[in-house]
């Protein structure tokens, strides 16, 4: 039988829960601010913090970014190389005109070009948005449309296929830079070789001063309806994403840290980019896929001492029978996990196979960094979100109209955090109505359903709406379904998650058929085939069934919960509200 707590010794102080409560009434964030802003010369500014500091000092020469191409090439670059770098990026944009506060997006792989964009545009004072290179085209101008981009960084291949035929419905994206091979390069329509442009820019720039609340990213997360959230994050964010690196996740200044997240998701930025490279690791960059017996050999061969990764990438390597036979790879020291809830089966896998247990954590695109976790010094829950950082005060709620209340520990409701860490969001975009709705009787309220032991660790139970959770990500059903109505023969879709013991949850789709149209596997396949075109792989539906006509209630509103509940067999619940023959 699997024991229901992991003990281990202490890696970091504090050594066990009492000095952690101890620690936790003695942490302020204005504390750490202080601490960060003195060690960088009182400069929050996020790319001041990430690379110029340690470039003006003696980690000067110490390697910032290890790159590891497709083809097993491997590049070095070390702080003040990157500054040089960024600082070139940043005066391309000055010498485009790019000003403070304007939106510039990037759409690629993993190379180190989307490093420097990233770093060089938060020099400038304007605002970086990434965006997820599977995505589709639909996805790509939608973010782009909302975002008012004013600068896009992709590649050749990329602009091509899903930029270029949407250009004249973004009237606001005045430029393109294209990386690499530059084919398509067209100053007149402004698209730029951006190699050519960053030999010709000087390697020096000073970051501008930004202040603590001024914008500096824009992450999108979807929502059950309507278009994505942009939410939007200020410079002061890098303290927490400093501070929860040490943490949450055990950082120290010589590691090497690999976070496999792809820098479109915010876990890609805040830990991939940001929080690293603030502490002043490596950070290790693989520009290829998943594949388990690279991975174990980059573990080794780099010398990772801190790995980041996803539950739905953990059980991949359990279902390739990876494993280093119980010794850590390497220097490896630490493992965590962050994206969907991490099954206890996967954290004793951990042990089997490495030795180490993988210790589950949890925050958000809105909280912008780590908000619980199971630390390196404490016991593990296996199957637990783990406990508060320090500076977080969490708890688990229960709406009444506009009111919410707290619920007894081992009840079940919605996890929610009090307001005011550093990387919290400061908002949606243009979007106050929906800012207002996550907040109450002053809670933030994430929309996650968990519930609390008597020890103070929180455990995930569901989402409390139909935003579906799929390999990490938060796909939102309604960008789903508005694909699917595109086609010519659906009358009416709805997109749901059901279970997968590999990505947590996968996309299905119902859709139901206008006249003239017949059910037919080769419409499936059709359909199936046309939701990838315009979604892309990571959001589009793996499996459409066809109803005669979908569950919807008298006002009309379809009820994507019912769906859910008939495909898993589960209970329906109230359906007094139900349209007759649904």
């Amino acid at each position: 039988m699997r024991p229901s707590v992991i003990d281990k010794p202490a890696c970091w102080p504090p050594p066990n829960l009492t000095d952690y409560v101890a620690s936790r009434a003695a942490f302020s964030w204005a504390s750490a601010q202080s601490k960060l802003a003195e060690m960088a010369g009182g400069g929050l500014n996020m790319a001041y913090q990430a690379v110029f500091r340690h470039a003006t000092s003696a980690r000067r020469d110490h390697v910032a970014l290890r790159w590891i191409g497709r083809g097993g090439e491997r590049r070095d670059v070390s702080y003040g190389e990157l500054a040089a770098r960024v600082a070139r990026f940043c005066n391309v944009l000055r010498g485009l005109g790019v000003q403070r506060g304007d939106r510039v997006f990037a759409l690629c792989g993993r190379v180190p070009e989307l490093y420097v964009a990233a770093l060089g545009t938060l020099t400038l004072g304007a605002v970086f948005s990434p965006l997820f290179s599977a995505f589709g085209p639909e996805p790509i101008r939608a973010r782009l449309a909302m975002g008012r981009a004013r600068v896009l960084v992709t590649t050749d291949t990329l602009y091509r296929n899903k930029v270029q035929g949407l250009r004249a419905s973004l009237p606001e994206l005045r430029h393109i830079l294209l990386l690499g091979p530059a084919e398509a390069a067209d100053e007149a329509a402004g698209v730029h070789d951006l190699e050519r442009r960053m030999a010709a820019a000087e390697a020096d720039a000073t970051p501008v001063a930004t202040a603590p609340e001024e914008v500096a990213l824009l992450h999108f997360t979807s929502g059950t309806t309507g278009k994505p959230k942009g939410a939007l994050h200020v410079h002061q964010a890098i303290v927490a994403h400093h501070t929860t690196a040490v943490s949450a996740l055990d950082l120290r200044p010589d590691d090497v840290f690999w976070c496999t997240a792809d820098p479109g998701w915010v876990t890609g930025t805040s830990y991939g980019i940001f929080a690293p490279l603030s502490v002043g690791a490596t950070l290790l960059v693989d520009e290829g896929e998943f594949d388990a017996a690279r991975w174990l050999e980059l573990l080794g061969e780099h010398g990772v001492n801190v790995w980041y990764t996803a539950p739905t990438a953990v059980r991949m390597m359990m279902r390739a029978g990876a494993t280093a036979q119980g010794r850590p790879p390497g220097r490896l020291r630490f493992i965590a996990s962050v994206g969907e809830p991490l099954n206890p089966e996967a954290v004793f896998w951990g042990l089997e196979a490495f030795g180490l247990p993988i210790h589950d954590n949890w925050w958000q695109t809105e909280t912008g960094g780590i908000m619980l976790a199971n630390f390196a010094a404490l016991p593990i829950r296996p199957g637990s979100m783990g406990l508060p950082l320090p500076g977080i005060e969490a708890g688990v709620v229960r709406r009444d109209g506009d009111a919410v209340h707290e619920v007894a520990d081992g009840e079940e409701g919605e996890l929610a955090l009090r307001p005011g860490w550093p990387s919290m969001f400061r908002g949606y975009l243009d979007d106050e109505a929906r800012t207002r709705a996550c907040f109450a009787s002053g809670w933030y309220l994430s929309g996650d359903l968990a519930r609390r032991d008597r020890d103070g660790y929180f455990w995930f139970v569901g989402r409390s709406d139909d935003v579906i959770k799929s390999a990490g990500h938060l796909i939102g059903p309604f960008e789903v379904e508005s694909a699917l109505l595109e086609h010519p023969a659906v009358a009416e879709a709805a997109a749901i998650g059901v279970p997968d013991q590999v990505t947590f949850e996968r996309v299905k789709a119902f859709v139901s058929l206008r006249p003239g149209h017949e059910v037919t596997e080769a419409l499936r396949r059709e359909l199936l085939g046309f939701a990838r075109t315009r979604l892309g792989a990571s959001v589009a539906p793996k499996e459409i069934d066809f109803l005669p006509n979908l569950p919807r209630t008298r006002s009309g509103k379809i009820l994507r919960r019912l769906l859910k509940a008939r495909e898993l067999g589960l209970p329906e619940g109230d359906t007094s509200t139900l349209e007759a023959g649904a």
